[in-house]
């Protein structure tokens, strides 16, 4: 897919402008300047043949955040195919807009369109023949809050971006959603499972800010890979911006297949881990939490410190019968594929359909051994047939007759014993009761 990167200095409405023309709300919106960090990637909506990035807005400095984000934009700028390079209509004309300007020229020879944005009102507008001295031709208004202008952008892309086939078929990757606390090497994993310094990453907690979503191909298998930002407990919240943060990590979970818990293995878990595990469980999401830096654990303590964590999880879960928590290093990349290759196996099992035959006999046998108890009524309950009825979770249907009001013990008998016979015992299971129909009614 040919790439198209949205550039320009920060707060000129670079991150509205994506999410009007992906028809998404990935790219984090705000007033403040500077809330961009990462670059992010969507498909558009008029051309789904083209990728389109958001950038950070390019900042002067030399060290810190800004510097790193700017550099990030600037390799995105010198990968593209086309240029969208944004500006202010009510600011009007700045010298970083000129600056940038020239270091955008000096970076691709791609096509690039200029975007006076902010332009709904003509009576706003700052004097419009300014942006000539940019060097990139006719500025062309546009509204990116109310999509105004828009067919200017597609006109642009028809003519100097060619269409390409888009392979048909099932072609959907594997969402793989990274979440946990700040600080805790979320960014640092995605960036060994890329290969790159795609991610920020700093030692404070939160650098990054929105979700971004990359595609990648990872130990076999392409993947959409997803950063989050750290989720901190409310009463530590107090800025609106990691609100929309920790929102959007959230929605993360709802959008994934899998979901990679990142907690600090020399820390103590924390509630906040669990209630995060509790969502994905929630979900009907396949969990895996993830040790980091595990490698500065102390050897003796490893075994002990493991043992711990999984009985702390598997008490706090009857969802689940059996977490799994890997142990990794994201800075040496110890035990990252292998922690994929669990991941795979667990998906691919979460895909298949058991026969209604072994249910059924499966369900026999708990049955025969642990008799259902009484209803309340003293009446006798029947289970008749059962059935594998949906994935993502692992649905099992079980028609019964005579009582209703199982009780939740049995429901965790029949789903433990399920999920040991079929080895589901990493995946969240639901079991739901129907009620047989009396044919004499």
């Amino acid at each position: 897919m040919t790439k198209i990167t949205i550039a320009g200095r920060p707060n000129t409405g670079k991150s509205t402008l994506f999410n009007a023309l992906t028809g998404t709300r990935d790219a984090l919106v705000h007033d403040r300047p500077g809330v961009t960090r990462d670059t992010i990637c969507g498909q558009m909506v008029a051309r789904p043949d083209c990728t389109l990035c958001d950038t950070a807005g390019l900042e002067r400095g030399r060290v810190g955040i800004g510097a790193d984000s700017t550099s990030m934009a600037i390799d995105a700028i010198s990968e593209s195919g086309a240029v969208l390079f944004v500006v202010d209509g009510r600011v009007g004309l700045t010298p970083e807009d000129i600056d940038w300007a020239r270091m955008v020229r000096r970076k691709t020879h791609a096509p690039i369109l200029l975007l006076v944005n902010k332009s709904e009102s003509v009576k706003r507008l700052g004097d419009i023949h300014d942006f000539y001295k940019l060097g990139f031709g006719e500025p062309v208004l546009i509204s990116a809050e109310h999509k105004n202008g828009f067919e200017k952008i597609y006109e642009f892309l028809e003519k100097n971006v060619p269409h390409q086939t888009i392979e048909s078929g099932d072609t959907r990757r594997v969402r793989v959603a990274v979440l946990g606390q700040p600080n805790v090497g979320k960014s640092t994993l995605v960036n060994r499972v890329l290969g790159e310094n795609r991610q920020i990453v700093k030692d404070e907690p939160g650098i990054t800010r929105d979700t971004v979503k990359i595609p990648v191909r990872f130990y076999g298998r392409d993947i959409l890979l997803m950063d989050t930002a750290g989720l901190r407990r409310k009463s530590n919240v107090r800025d609106d911006v990691e609100t929309l943060s920790a929102l959007k990590s959230l929605d993360a979970i709802e959008k994934s297949d899998v979901v990679i818990l990142v907690v600090d293995a020399t820390r103590d878990i924390e509630n906040q881990a669990l209630g995060i595990a509790a969502r994905v469980y929630d979900s009907g999401k396949i969990l895996c939490v993830a040790l980091n830096k595990w490698d500065l654990v102390d050897s003796d303590a490893r075994d002990e410190k493991l043992l711990k964590l999984k009985h702390h999880f598997t008490n706090s879960f009857h969802q689940i019968i059996k977490p799994m928590i890997l142990a990794i290093s994201a800075e040496t990349g110890t035990g990252v594929q292998n922690m994929f290759k669990r991941i795979y196996e667990q998906w691919d099992i979460s895909n298949a359909t058991a026969p209604t035959s072994l249910i059924n006999k499966i369900v026999g046998e708990l049955v025969e051994q642990r008799q259902p108890p009484m209803s309340r009524l003293k009446r006798p309950m029947k289970i008749k047939f059962a059935r594998q009825s949906g994935h993502h979770p692992m649905r099992i249907t079980i028609n019964v007759g005579g009582a209703s009001d199982i009780p939740e013990s049995y429901t965790r008998y029949l789903r433990r014993g399920i999920a040991t016979a079929l080895k589901w015992e990493h995946l969240p299971i639901t079991i739901e009761y129907q009620k047989s129909e009396n044919p004499f009614d």
